[in-house]
């Protein structure tokens, strides 16, 4: 039996080491009720195992102060930034245990973090990620904004096929044991100038937007969660609580 339980939080404005913390809390009580489980039904019912109801999951919205993060497979020149660049710009830096290059949050962005088992809906994570970027791609639509897939890379694009082709939306992610986290920052009202001090997502020829930028106008963060949510958990079938 699979759990599609989902509990949301929204953290609202945290700090980013607060925030991977309480994710790293989450994350590590999953993994080990799983493994807990898993262990318990090898000793009691042999090798088959399929009943994973009891692991949870979560979905975690949040915002963060100006940050950069720098994945497993990024580059720390491409943090244009010394120390005392970062001092000025109020903006911290931490190289962190997702996949991905460096990338930046701040107050603007829908981040979100998924920390689900993935035993519960799918072990795929190339179809987790494009269900992802799916959700973001169907919340545009309803603004009137015409969003898709760069081919070789992750995230949400707009013009990805020609040279105007700018990103909306960065993934980068961990899993282990079909147990996720990190997971997505959805660029809503934030400052752009401070992707111009990083090569975002390792990518030095293609520009960074915003749905402020697309649509010429502020938008609502709280309205974009909602219909960001919603597609979230009918892609992923989830029942959210």
């Amino acid at each position: 039996m699979k759990n599609k339980q989902v509990t949301f939080e929204d953290w609202g404005l945290i700090d980013y080491k607060e925030a991977w913390d309480k994710q790293e809390a989450l994350f590590s009580g999953t993994v080990e009720l799983k493994t807990t489980i898993r262990n318990l039904k090898s000793v009691t019912e042999g090798d088959e195992y399929q009943d994973y109801a009891a692991t949870p999951n979560y979905l975690i919205f949040c915002e963060h102060p100006h940050v950069y993060t720098l994945g497993k497979s990024g580059k720390y020149e491409h943090l244009l930034l010394d120390d005392a660049g970062l001092k000025e710009k109020k903006a911290s830096y931490y190289p962190i245990n997702r996949g991905g290059d460096i990338t930046y949050h701040g107050p603007g962005q829908i981040v979100g973090y998924p920390i689900l088992d993935l035993d519960n809906f799918f072990t795929d994570i190339h179809l987790y990620l494009r269900t992802l970027e799916e959700a973001v791609i169907l919340t545009l639509a309803d603004y009137g904004l015409h969003a898709g897939r760069y081919p070789g890379y992750t995230g949400v694009w707009f013009d990805a096929d020609n040279e105007r082709a700018r990103k909306i939306c960065a993934l980068g992610v961990r899993c282990s044991r079909w147990v996720t986290m990190h997971g997505f920052a959805f660029n809503i009202n934030p400052d752009l100038e401070y992707f111009k001090y990083i090569v975002p997502c390792g990518i030095d020829d293609k520009d960074v937007t915003s749905m402020q930028r697309e649509l010429g106008r502020t938008v609502d963060n709280n309205e974009v969660k909602e219909i960001l949510k919603k597609h979230i958990s009918v892609l992923f079938g989830m029942e959210i609580a």
